[in-house]
């Protein structure tokens, strides 16, 4: 069992997405240390994102359309690989839980303004 789960653990596919995870992680703590030392303190750097959150929304427009062309090229992609039904539905699945998570992540953002 030990031995298994140590396989598990450090799978190849799943040591790169947590190797992924921990980076981007890494990275907006990195970021948000580095800005409220900037500014001075936690309030004013929250302040700060407040008043910038114009260009925040303009750079997550932006990231998405981004994303949504890469999506469309690996679609076409993986339909000429793949043109059964069963991986059709996978990728309906995947685009219905994608554009979900993005439509409650957006929400949640602006339930939170003031």
């Amino acid at each position: 069992m030990r031995i298994g789960l140590r396989k598990w653990l450090f799978n190849r596919q799943l040591g790169r997405t947590l190797g992924w995870i921990a980076l981007i992680v890494f990275v907006a703590v990195a970021v948000n240390l580095v800005g409220i030392r900037l500014v001075g303190d936690a309030d004013t750097w929250s302040r700060w994102l407040d008043e910038h959150a114009g260009y925040f929304l303009v750079w997550r427009l932006c990231l998405y359309g981004a994303t949504a062309y890469g999506w469309i090229w690996m679609r076409r992609r993986l339909r000429e690989r793949d043109a059964s039904r069963e991986a059709h539905q996978r990728l309906l699945r995947a685009e219905v839980g994608a554009v979900a998570a993005i439509v409650l992540l957006e929400i949640s953002a602006l339930l939170r303004q003031p």
